[in-house]
């Protein structure tokens, strides 16, 4: 189970965060698969701790020698048996810690992975209501976070604990009664122990929060810098972001503070533990019960616990702030996973991979189905499918629309007239609020291939990155996709060809080259059906012509949606779709609509001007 979270000021509804008792229930099953190296590296551990309590024993042995004045030949055995101990338990916890170390690193990536493959499934509205902070917050923080723990505090804490519990039986091995003295700095640090955790957890949490919504911010000033600049909001922003960062520092010095209080609790015990023990030690060699080298490891006993009880209980600050990370990280990773319909897959080419083509939610006002599967080549079908990125704000209003099989229809309109919405929906990597869409099916790859006007060009040969398209593609067949897009002349005249490096640190391509690339990309991986969202946006307007150039080769023989970011796109189209205020208002062929006097023809008089309308 999972709990939403909010920043302080509500500008976004955070991924949810899991509760303890789900997040407890996730780590178990993280740990099931090792079971076998969990028992090993705890039975090591006993093993060592076990040998080591012999210490205490051997040198209240030397001071009953002392003491009785006996020869000192009689030392020459506990001494040897201190220095096998010493031995021994070197080598026995060394195992057990590198068992442990071992298991921790392990669930690590396990958690790792699970999360990273989850956070690639989040549909793109979900992480766009959230920020990108929050997702980058918890890749980062709270996954070093539980890292530092598994590394450190984990081993540790399992050596503590097991030293504190068989420590306590020694000593009711020796007298009960220095047992009984010993516990009674237990309430002491129960009570500390209680009055932490019940702090530090949602200090922790409301801390990772806090750090979200600075890096948010963060975000989102470095990124619309040239915006900022541009209306005079420097300002603003300094504020808004000085401000997430005082909240930051003042939970960071809140949560330093109840460490220090933490730690003056701690001493507080030891000092009652230790200086009972002592008591209970004098009392009982006077009465003659044990004898002065029992006192003596009984004392040390009690003295050697400092370590261990207070490792444990410190070790509950990382515990506390690993665990804090860890419900959101098991937030993430609990989110429910799209189901994957049997149309097969979206896959956005311009990006790093597949994604799961989501199951159409059902709306509150119309039945909704999943996105079927209908024959290669057949009809994309969108059926009164409605969109609201957040209470009162709609962007689609029951827009049905089909296209035939081969048939390139473009998705015109003014901004925020609900375009890239409907494109991202017929795609399959965003999800509608009501409405079906019935979407072709892939022979063997995706069904669907998204390109939208953000250029992406991945570290690694030219190669490499072509094929992550289809990984299998031979030389021959990347440069015939190349050639496809108008793009092998450059990808030849590169340094080193197609194995030439680009990317980052690499050769770089300009953002119309890096575009054909995406589009070379669609070739190779043959989809039954096209979305191109202003793909050629970023071109400028020479490259613009290049782009729409290798648009139509790419789409040649397939079906296609084309969110037209020029009207030239329009024009070459078998059929112009008009969006207004997210409801299709016109539909019909260029000529035909430019001629009608409505919307389009408005559209039209204003992007060309003196311009000569182009032949398809």
């Amino acid at each position: 189970m999972t709990t939403p979270s909010r920043p302080a000021d509500d500008s976004a509804e955070l991924l949810p965060v899991a509760t303890p008792a789900r997040t407890r229930a996730a780590l178990r099953a993280l740990i099931r698969p090792d079971r076998g190296l969990a028992l090993t590296g705890i039975g090591v551990l006993v093993a060592a701790t076990a040998v080591g309590l012999l210490v205490q024993p051997l040198l209240g042995r030397i001071v009953d020698i002392v003491a009785d004045g006996r020869p000192a030949g009689d030392l020459t055995l506990p001494v040897v048996l201190l220095v096998a101990v010493a031995a021994v338990q070197g080598v026995t916890t060394t195992i057990g810690l590198n068992r442990v170390a071992r298991l921790g690193e392990t669930v690590l990536a396990r958690l790792r992975e699970q999360f990273v493959e989850r956070a690639l499934d989040l549909p793109a509205d979900r992480l766009e209501r959230a920020g990108a902070g929050d997702l980058t917050a918890r890749v980062t923080g709270d996954v070093a976070r539980v890292a530092e723990a598994v590394r450190s505090a984990l081993p540790e804490m399992a050596r503590s604990v097991l030293a504190i519990l068989l420590t306590l039986g020694a000593l009711a091995l020796l007298d009960v009664r220095f047992l009984l003295a010993a516990l009674l700095a237990v309430p002491v640090q129960l009570l500390t122990a209680r009055w932490y955790v019940t702090r530090a957890l949602t200090l922790y949490a409301d801390q990772r929060v806090a750090n979200g919504a600075q890096q948010q911010q963060l975000l989102e000033t470095i990124g619309g810098a040239v915006t900022v600049r541009g209306h005079r909001l420097e300002r603003q922003h300094t504020e808004r972001g000085a401000g997430r960062s005082r909240k930051a520092v003042e939970l960071t010095m809140r949560s330093v503070n109840l460490v220090l209080g933490f730690y003056g609790r701690l001493h507080i015990a030891e000092y009652i533990g230790l200086a009972a023990v002592l008591i209970a030690g004098f009392w009982l060699v006077r009465d003659g019960a044990v004898s002065i080298g029992t006192a003596t490891a009984a004392a040390l006993y009690f003295h050697s616990l400092f370590g261990p009880v207070n490792a444990a209980l410190v070790l509950l600050d990382d515990a506390q702030s690993a665990a804090a990370g860890l419900a959101r990280l098991v937030g993430v990773t609990d989110l429910a996973r799209p189901a994957e319909p049997v149309a097969g897959k979206a896959e956005p080419v311009g990006v790093a991979g597949p994604a799961p083509v989501p199951q159409q939610k059902t709306g509150p006002q119309r039945k909704t189905g999943p996105r079927q599967r209908t024959a290669p080549g057949a009809a994309v079908a969108v059926d009164a499918v409605s969109h609201a990125y957040g209470p009162g704000r709609p962007v689609l209003h029951e827009v049905s629309l089909t296209l035939r099989p081969g048939e390139h229809v473009a998705l015109v309109g003014t901004s925020g007239a609900g375009k890239s919405t409907l494109a991202r929906i017929v795609a399959g990597v965003q999800q509608p609020t009501a409405g079906t869409v019935t979407a072709p099916a892939g022979a063997g790859g995706p069904s669907v291939v998204l390109v939208t006007q953000e250029v992406h060009v991945f570290t690694g040969s030219l190669a490499e990155d072509l094929r992550l398209a289809r990984p299998d593609a031979t030389d021959a067949e990347l440069r015939d996709a190349l050639s496809t897009v108008h793009a092998l002349d450059w990808a030849e005249a590169l340094p080193d060809g197609l194995d030439t490096v680009v990317g980052e640190g690499g050769h770089r391509l300009d953002p119309a080259r890096a575009q054909q690339l995406a589009l070379a990309r669609l070739v190779l991986a043959d989809p039954a059906l096209a979305v191109l969202d202003e793909a050629t946006a970023e071109a400028g307007s020479a490259g613009a012509r290049v782009l729409e150039r290798s648009a139509e080769a790419a789409l040649a023989t397939r079906t296609a949606l084309i969110v037209a970011h020029r009207l030239t796109q329009a024009v070459a189209a078998d059929r112009v779709v008009v969006l207004e205020a997210g409801r299709v208002v016109e539909s019909g062929p260029h000529d035909g609509l430019r001629d009608a006097d409505g919307p389009y023809a408005a559209l039209w008089r204003a992007w060309s001007g003196s311009r000569t309308a182009p032949h398809p």
